[in-house]
């Protein structure tokens, strides 16, 4: 979806084949160590092999269990793992995206962590992303990886232009212009996609839903603000048109890692490629700062990221071994590892380390995690974005008006959300 990243595909049906969860089918003997069974839904090319080393210690630490380690692409990760929880044969272990928590939980898939060995450093998480890995007030999952996008910028091209980092979108609309002027390169580089687009909703103090009323509101008259704005930005001095193929996302990438755009709206799982380009090859030239406020004065983007969830098919042995691991892979020194490594950022403060912070892209993006905006503990939630997506890329390449196609996601959207009114 967001990510844009090229999940590392592997002979699924032989792997998944391979793995088995807790139980009698383990293949444990009585008085060896338990095996529990990891699916990491990681890229197994840039993150996977860290975690494969931390799997290697956490053994060499516990020598009463063993973890088979499993990376599923994230894609289809999904969709397997509801087959596989459904036929009882889930891992015991997954890393779930946080939009998957609420939805597992709802069916009974995960078991509850509060009060248990997995969530014993309860205190020593991010408050908001606690909060996100609840379904009905109880906990279902461990933050183990967070993200949010940012408003990312060339500060070489903007000191160029004698601009700064822009706190409204009309800010960033005479930047732009600015920055074509004195540099002929664009300021800014929209994307398509409702993830990307969801900002512009919170900076009009709205959401596709709203959760608690049980109300549509992708529609109304604050989200329609929204993506006027969003809208506005494709075309103008310095912004560039929409990208409405099927590697928009690439070449937005492509161009802003090479000096070819001063700004783009991205996360932190893209830290490691922005160092790549021609443009970052001295880290300190990347600007990171919040995205910029609507017009309601509010400025925030989606929280995203991952959270450990533990098998509820699981027997007590299984689950017991699960929920040390799921305390290891998110304790202190497994994210300050898992964040010099990977680059990704840590889901506790104490990670925050003066080594992973002389990153100056994980260091950026710690500052705006403060004004990221948790989604809401709604199951349907993640799968709202799906008939948004597919309206915006109409209304971009001016096949639909803003007004129809927001009218059909809200439609479709009704479909997903029976109970909720428009």
């Amino acid at each position: 979806m967001r990510r844009g990243i090229a999940a590392t595909a592997l002979v699924a049906s032989l792997a998944l084949a391979a793995t088995a969860c807790g139980g009698s089918d383990s293949g444990d003997s009585a008085d060896g160590p338990v095996t529990i069974t990891w699916w990491d839904t990681s890229n197994a090319t840039n993150e996977a092999p860290t975690y494969q080393a931390l799997v290697k210690e956490f053994e060499a630490a516990n020598k009463d269990v063993k973890v088979k380690y499993v990376n599923v692409p994230f894609d289809q990760a999904q969709n397997k793992f509801d087959t596989a929880a459904g036929s009882k044969g889930a891992p015991d272990v997954l890393r779930s995206e946080v939009g998957w928590t609420p939805a597992f939980a709802k069916k009974g898939f995960f078991a509850q962590l509060d009060g248990t060995e997995a969530l014993a450093d309860e205190s020593k998480f991010q408050p908001s992303l606690i909060e996100q890995a609840k379904y009905e007030g109880k906990t279902y999952g461990v933050p183990f990886t967070t993200d949010t996008l940012a408003f990312v910028y060339n500060k070489d091209l903007f000191e160029k232009a004698g601009v700064e980092a822009p706190k409204t979108w009309d800010d960033l609309k005479k930047a732009a212009a600015k920055i074509k002027d004195k540099t002929g390169v664009d300021g800014y580089w929209g994307s398509t996609q409702a993830y990307y687009a969801q900002t512009f909703l919170y900076g009009e103090g709205t959401d596709t839903v709203d959760a608690d009323a049980k109300k549509i509101t992708v529609a109304g008259a604050e989200a329609k603000k929204g993506y006027g704005t969003w809208l506005s930005l494709f075309d103008g001095k310095g912004l560039h048109k929409a990208d409405t193929t099927a590697d928009a996302y690439a070449h937005i990438q492509e161009a802003f890692v090479n000096g070819k755009v001063a700004a783009i709206m991205q996360g932190p799982w893209e830290i490691t490629n922005f160092y790549k380009g021609s443009a970052f090859k001295d880290k300190a030239n990347l600007g990171i700062a919040t995205v910029p406020a609507g017009s309601a004065g509010k400025a925030g983007a989606p929280t995203g990221g991952h959270n450990l969830s533990v098998y509820a098919g699981s027997d007590e042995a299984h689950q017991k071994a699960a929920m040390k691991f799921v305390n290891f892979m998110t304790s202190q020194k497994a994210q300050e590892t898992i964040a010099l490594k990977n680059s990704t950022l840590p889901v506790r403060d104490d990670a925050y380390t003066a080594e992973v912070k002389a990153d100056p892209g994980i260091a950026g993006y710690q500052t705006v995690l403060a004004s990221a905006q948790p989604r809401p503990a709604l199951p349907e939630y993640s799968s709202l974005w799906g008939p948004v997506d597919t309206e915006l890329l109409k209304i971009a390449g001016d096949k639909e008006s803003l007004d129809k196609g927001l009218s059909t996601a809200e439609t479709a959207i009704a479909k997903l959300v029976p109970d909720f009114s428009k």
